[in-house]
């Protein structure tokens, strides 16, 4: 159990969490000097930024939060039953409080096989929050490549960078472009939780 809620927190802190940054719509990045690179047009990106002021990652990162929450309720839960059925049998173990040897022999049984399903249901919960996570993961890729291919179409840089923590050792702040793409890809998001809350009105 305790593998797992490390891997649920590790899944979540690896999305970064939410805060209520936005980028100012009227700043707009520096055009990059051609002449300080040899030609070649540079532009960055910065990770932290985009994970934490894009809609799209922030609500993805609120739903994970909330499938972690509720498996590790779930989990919990499971648990204590577990230990509840475990406690219980070995005091009539020790009080001679079954009729035969079957009898205690078929409860263990039971909580052998209840033990058994808890770990299969830990797996399959891992394996979910696990296929949740590389969906936003695709989906965060597939959105910035689709807007920075139209981004691009005027910009015309010849080379766009990520920049996260210090991957990048130094960089002049004009070749900066973070503002502009969260700009635009906010711009053009529309929210997973409105079309959700959008399709439960619908059934009603």
């Amino acid at each position: 159990m305790k593998k797992y809620m490390f891997l649920a927190a590790a899944a979540i802190v690896a999305l970064a969490s939410c805060n209520n940054a936005s980028p100012k719509m009227d700043e707009q990045p520096a055009t990059a000097n051609d002449n300080a690179t040899g030609g070649v047009r540079i532009a960055y990106v910065e990770v932290d930024s985009l994970m934490t002021q894009y809609e799209f990652c922030k609500e993805f990162t609120l739903i994970l939060q909330k499938k972690s929450n509720n498996a590790r309720n779930t989990l919990n839960q499971k648990g204590q039953a577990l230990q509840s059925a475990m406690a219980n049998f070995q005091q009539k173990l020790n009080n001679n409080g079954f009729t035969s040897r079957e009898q205690a022999e078929s409860q263990q049984a039971a909580i052998q096989r209840q033990q058994q399903s808890l770990q299969e249901l830990q797996a399959r919960l891992e394996n979910e929050l696990g296929n949740e996570t590389a969906k936003y993961n695709e989906g965060l890729r597939d959105s910035l490549q689709h807007f920075l291919e139209a981004y691009n179409k005027d910009k015309k840089y010849d080379l766009i960078l990520t920049k996260q923590g210090d991957n990048i050792l130094l960089a002049n702040k004009r070749y900066d472009i973070t503002n502009d793409v969260i700009n635009g890809l906010n711009k053009h998001y529309k929210s997973t939780l409105k079309v959700e809350a959008e399709k439960k009105e619908e059934k009603k």
